[in-house]
């Protein structure tokens, strides 16, 4: 995908345990872009921002009045899903909108095996 001014950033895999230590420490912004019934039924990362998908493109457009409060290009973000198929595409969507550091862990499931914590969604 073609980057503005010519950058390209890689989106990468990350460890499940790396990626809860990240959350806890705040070097890192955990997002869930499952749908809400997906968070209803399962539950969500602890701290983790929802997002879904069919949302991302204007949420994560620091141009876009919707852009999340959130967010910032220069932060670190962890993206999950329930397998890592729609992180995947939330991933690459974050890159072309100029985010530096993104990674994707993969399903919910990744992220209760390295030890985060799963919360009812309010």
């Amino acid at each position: 995908m073609n980057m503005p001014f010519g950058r390209q950033t890689a989106v990468q895999g990350i460890a499940p345990a790396d990626a809860v230590s990240k959350v806890k420490n705040k070097e890192a912004i955990i997002i869930d872009v499952r749908d809400i019934n997906e968070l209803m039924s399962s539950g969500k990362a602890k701290d983790a921002l929802h997002i879904p998908l069919m949302m991302m493109q204007t949420r994560a457009d620091p141009r876009h009045p919707e852009f999340h409060p959130e967010l910032s290009t220069d932060s670190a973000v962890i993206l999950y899903c329930a397998s890592g198929a729609r992180s995947g595409m939330a991933a690459q969507m974050l890159a072309a909108h100029g985010f530096n550091e993104i990674y994707n862990l993969g399903g919910l499931m990744h992220w209760h095996h390295g030890g985060g914590e799963i919360v009812a969604h309010a």
